[in-house]
């Protein structure tokens, strides 16, 4: 089975947290669920590296990355991940551009449990409402 390691970005912003909804996905299991955004580390490239670069990518979103947070894995039916996520800030969101998601939403803490999130982000969203984040 294809092992997959990424980064997933915990993004706050004025204490609210950002939560991306897929759309269409090939593996049904993953459409239209809520993920913490991210990618694939490059090669000669550090995680902190890869989150900057995949977030300006994929949102037009300059970050900072402040901490690790927790490194998840998952099986799911077609493939396994490894996702080290990091708690990020945006520095400013005047720019945000929506490229590979359906649509986004900023949450405060206590409104994360309600959104249909990937198996994988679950453990994510645990931890943050388990240690107040």
């Amino acid at each position: 089975m294809k092992k997959l390691s990424v980064v997933a970005a915990v993004i706050l912003h004025k204490g609210k947290y950002l939560c991306a909804l897929k759309g269409e996905h090939k593996f049904p299991y993953l459409s239209h669920k809520y993920e913490f955004p991210g990618g694939k580390v490059e090669l000669n490239e550090t995680a902190e590296q890869a989150l900057i670069r995949e977030i300006r990518e994929e949102l037009n979103l300059a970050i900072g990355v402040k901490s690790y947070l927790l490194t998840v894995e998952h099986s799911y039916p077609d493939f396994q991940i490894e996702l080290a996520t990091y708690l990020c800030e945006a520095k400013s969101i005047d720019e945000l551009v929506i490229h590979e998601h359906q649509d986004i939403n900023w949450c405060q803490i206590d409104e994360l449990e309600q959104l249909d999130w990937a198996a994988a982000d679950l453990p994510i969203v645990q931890y943050l409402l388990n240690n107040k984040i």
